[in-house]
């Protein structure tokens, strides 16, 4: 179950009007979190993303179902989730959940890592083409901080006390 912090910052994201997929970065973020404090492990930098998806899902952010997930059934389950909305009553199995974190907790820890995140947002980035690349630098560009806009690139001088 993520934390209630998590959620209310999902939720938060959502009165603003932020999309499906920020509000799900929340839940991501935790999970990364997660990997890096030690609860658990995970085997890759896209299975850590896919699990704070997972969450999201559970917890009634509209993304849509996984695409190429395992089966039909498993997808029809996705969307199930997905239509319901969120359910805090909803128990699971307990030798389920415990089965799932002692799976987890012996792979490793470097899916979190910085290098791994960034490995795997680079292989994202290449898939999509340079179109897509180019859309995103565009969009990232308009929405930076007018402050900042100016002094990108610029080297700072300090200004020098007179006579010195």
């Amino acid at each position: 179950m993520p934390e209630r912090k998590t959620i209310e910052r999902a939720q938060r994201d959502r009165r603003q009007g932020k999309s499906p997929s920020t509000q799900a970065g929340e839940f991501v973020r935790e999970e990364m979190d997660h990997i890096r404090e030690g609860k658990h492990g995970a085997r890759s930098a896209k299975q850590a993303i896919a699990i704070g998806l997972s969450k999201a899902r559970r917890a009634g952010v509209a993304l849509p179902a996984p695409q190429g997930a395992g089966s039909e059934k498993t997808r029809a389950g996705a969307k199930r989730d997905l239509a319901a909305g969120a359910n805090p009553d909803r128990k699971v199995s307990r030798k389920r959940s415990l089965a799932t974190t002692a799976a987890l907790s012996r792979e490793g820890h470097a899916a979190a890592s910085h290098r791994a995140l960034a490995a795997h947002a680079t292989k994202s980035a290449r898939q999509r083409g340079s179109a897509a690349r180019s859309a995103a630098a565009r969009k990232a560009a308009k929405t930076r901080a007018r402050s900042t806009r100016g002094t990108v690139g610029v080297k700072s001088v300090k200004p020098r006390a007179k006579g010195a």
